[in-house]
């Protein structure tokens, strides 16, 4: 596997290794599109109905939509994310289609883990979610003493101009219990298992679990999968992703952008900026560029 430091980035798209509030994001030029590059975004957006005062939905959700569109990223996955935060995300997002299920009904109600894409480059053929649970098909459903319902949704894209397909899975893992976390690994890893083995795939959301989680390192088992970040910064830089809007973040990385052995990654990044002295989210933003592998 070849991984390419941020200072060696042939297409820039973030200066430096991390965006403090001086730093501007730059957008994804056009010619990526053209190019083999997949820029990809996850962000916990926090949930909106909870009431946190200056730093409630109200008062961010113009701030998340706009940062959205500013990265121009041509995979973008959210978590904590109700259907009120998805429409108005959506309209700001103009230029991207996405896939929402809410975890409680499996259409619109309770949080959601919805999957953007660009339709100048893509075109989605199927999509779905999966309940982490002895009943996956269940909406709503869960039983590995998780107090929430979990859920990961997925989406299967072609690329329009070259044909080539990928399977995007976005998820959100519990922050309570152990062994749901390494339960829903497990499942997510047999899913990925069963798909098609020539369909590159991509796995980010919030994993709730640092890299040394027994669930992080089930799904990194065998060098089957990299973490992006890891690929291109390793284990010794401060990276945390949780910060309760302090922008202090404290503990490890657990939000992460996966991808199969071998990809090479160009960038990795998090955007720690805050906007008039306000942050986005509790979490920052993960980026991540790699190549799209040939097809077939």
């Amino acid at each position: 596997m070849r991984t390419l430091l941020c200072t060696a980035v042939i297409l820039p798209l973030f200066v430096g290794c991390f965006k403090t509030p001086d730093q501007a994001v730059a957008p994804i030029e056009a010619d990526a599109v053209q190019s083999e590059i997949l820029t990809i975004v996850t962000f916990n957006i926090r949930n909106g109905k909870v009431d946190d005062g200056p730093n409630r939905w109200d008062n961010r959700k113009e701030l998340v939509s706009n940062l959205l569109a500013e990265y121009k990223a041509d995979i973008i996955g959210l978590q904590e994310v109700y259907d009120f935060q998805f429409d108005q995300i959506s309209r700001n997002l103009q230029d991207w289609d996405a896939v929402f299920t809410g975890r409680d009904d499996g259409r619109r109600a309770g949080e959601a883990c919805p999957i953007f894409y660009r339709r100048d480059r893509f075109e989605r053929l199927d999509w779905g979610t999966f309940w982490f649970s002895d009943t996956p098909d269940v909406p709503g459903s869960r039983h590995w003493g998780n107090n929430y319902t979990r859920i990961c949704t997925w989406v299967y894209l072609r690329e329009r101009h070259t044909g080539k397909t990928l399977h995007i899975y976005n998820l959100h893992l519990d922050h309570e219990s152990q062994i749901s976390r390494e339960k829903s690994a497990q499942m997510l890893i047999d899913r990925i298992d069963r798909q098609p083995k020539k369909d590159f795939y991509i796995v980010l959301g919030d994993f709730n679990s640092d890299i040394h989680n027994p669930a992080m390192q089930s799904l990194l088992k065998g060098n089957l999968r990299i973490d992006t970040w890891q690929a291109v910064h390793g284990l010794a830089e401060p990276a945390g992703t949780y910060h309760a809007f302090s922008g202090a973040a404290k503990g490890g990385k657990i939000d992460f952008i996966l991808v199969p052995q071998g990809t090479e990654v160009f960038e990795a990044d998090i955007d720690q900026r805050s906007f008039d002295g306000r942050y986005p989210s509790d979490h920052f933003p993960v980026f991540a560029r790699v190549v799209l592998p040939p097809g077939d």
